[in-house]
C-alpha cells in the first residue's frame, strides 16, 4: 500500500503538471460529454451544482447555462484560474474553488447535484473519492460521473502513457477502475439509492493520426517534457499506431468512437 508520503508527492507532481497543462484545448472536445453528463442528471434552474475536478468548467458551464447555483472545484489553482477567466468571459456565474476531490471543504449536504467529467476517476484513493461526492450531497440528490472505460482505444492509450510515465506506487487503483460497472457498484453501493449506467462514445475527429499524437501532447500536463526527445518520439509514434488501428475513416483523416461509462447514482433519502 502506498504511504501518504507518496500518495502526497504523486498529487503534488499531478498538480504541477495540471498547471502547466493547455486543458482548454482537450476541454473544447470534451464539451459534448459535459452537455450529456448534466442533461442526464437533470440539471435546471435553481439547483445548486458541484463541478468536481473541473478542469477549465466544461461541466459547471453547462449546468450554469441551465440556471443552476453553480460551484466549480480543481486541485491544480493554475485550472481554476482559468476556469475562472473562461466562465466570465461567457457570462456565466461560477464560483470557483481550489479543492481535492479526496477533501472537499464544502459542508454535508450542501448540493442537489455534483459531477464530474473525467476528472474524479483520477483520485488516489476511490472510496475516500465516493465517500466525498455523496458527503457534501443533499439526500435525494444526484452524483454524475464520466469515466473512461477499461477496454477499447482509451484504455490502450492509457495504457501506452503509463509506459513512460512514471509509475503509480504498488496500493493505488488503476483510474480505468471507474469505468466498470461491477466496481463503481461497489463503491456507489452503500451510498446510492438506484445507480444508472449508459456507455455513450466520444468521437475524436483529426486530419491525421499525427495530428492526433501532438494534440495530446501538447493538451496534456507538462510531464512529458520531462522524458528524453528520443522516449517522447516513440510515445508519439506508438500513439499514432494506436489511433490507426481504431481509425474508422477510410480518407485519410481519423476518427475514433471511444467509449466511456456515464453513470447517474441517486444518493438515499
Amino acid at each position: 500500500m502506498a504511504s501518504e508520503a507518496e500518495l502526497g508527492e504523486l498529487k503534488e507532481r499531478a498538480r504541477t503538471g495540471w498547471d502547466r497543462a493547455n486543458y482548454a484545448l482537450l476541454a473544447e472536445r470534451l464539451m459534448p460529454v459535459a452537455r450529456d453528463l448534466v442533461d442526464a442528471c437533470a440539471v435546471s434552474a435553481g439547483q445548486d451544482v458541484l463541478d468536481v475536478a473541473a478542469g477549465n468548467g466544461n461541466a459547471a458551464a453547462a449546468a450554469a447555462a441551465e440556471g443552476a447555483h453553480v460551484v466549480a472545484s480543481d486541485f491544480s489553482p493554475g485550472q481554476v484560474e482559468r476556469g475562472r477567466e473562461r466562465t466570465a468571459a461567457e457570462g456565466l456565474d461560477v464560483e470557483w474553488v481550489v479543492a481535492d476531490v479526496e477533501e472537499l471543504p464544502f459542508d454535508d449536504a450542501s448540493f442537489d447535484c455534483v459531477v464530474s467529467v473525467f476528472g474524479a476517476m483520477f483520485g488516489l484513493r476511490p472510496e475516500r473519492v465516493a465517500g466525498e461526492l455523496f458527503r457534501v450531497l443533499r439526500p435525494g440528490g444526484t452524483a454524475g460521473l464520466a469515466s473512461w472505460g477499461s477496454g477499447g482505444f482509451q484504455n490502450e492509450f492509457f495504457e501506452t502513457l503509463r509506459r513512460y510515465r512514471p509509475i503509480m506506487p504498488e496500493g493505488v487503483p488503476p483510474p480505468l477502475l471507474w469505468g466498470q460497472e461491477d466496481v463503481v457498484r461497489d463503491r456507489l453501493g452503500e451510498l446510492a439509492g438506484s445507480i444508472e449506467f449508459e456507455r455513450p462514445s466520444l468521437c475524436w475527429e483529426f486530419a491525421s493520426t499525427q495530428d492526433m499524437a501532438l494534440f495530446f501532447r501538447d493538451a496534456g500536463p507538462r510531464d512529458m517534457e520531462e522524458l528524453p526527445e528520443e522516449k517522447v518520439r516513440q510515445l508519439l509514434a506508438e500513439l499514432a499506431e494506436l489511433a490507426e488501428r481504431y481509425n474508422r475513416a477510410g480518407d485519410g483523416s481519423l476518427r475514433i468512437d471511444a467509449e466511456y461509462l456515464r453513470v447517474v447514482a441517486r444518493k438515499r433519502g
